[in-house]
């Protein structure tokens, strides 16, 4: 890359350099994203598949691998809104009843 020596602009100058450089930059990435597409859906038609259906079978495969709830185990017996899956840190009501000599199983549902 060149090197420019910019010590011989004023301070407006050089601002109104900077917007022109990101403005082109703006630019060439707007270029690039719609190149990209482009490219998709060219594979996409030879492949006979719609864009549509690429995009949809990969949200299917994020969405089962991440987020899922877990069915909660535990419940306390004084409180049955209160419930845990088994995971993560344990609530301070299985904390205390385990101290007071209960068993896990004691909040099983």
């Amino acid at each position: 890359m060149a090197n420019i020596d910019l010590s011989g602009y004023n301070l407006s100058e050089l601002k109104g350099l900077q917007h022109d450089v990101e403005k082109e930059i703006k630019n060439r990435q707007h270029q690039d994203l719609q190149k990209a597409r482009e490219q998709i859906l060219a594979i996409a038609q030879e492949a006979g598949v719609s864009v549509e259906e690429l995009l949809a079978a990969n949200s299917k495969k994020s969405k089962s691998s991440k987020g899922q709830k877990v069915q909660a185990r535990y419940q306390n017996p004084g409180d049955n809104s209160q419930t845990w899956t088994g995971r993560g840190r344990q609530p301070k009501w299985i904390a205390e009843g385990l101290a007071s000599g209960k068993s896990m199983d004691d909040f099983r549902i």
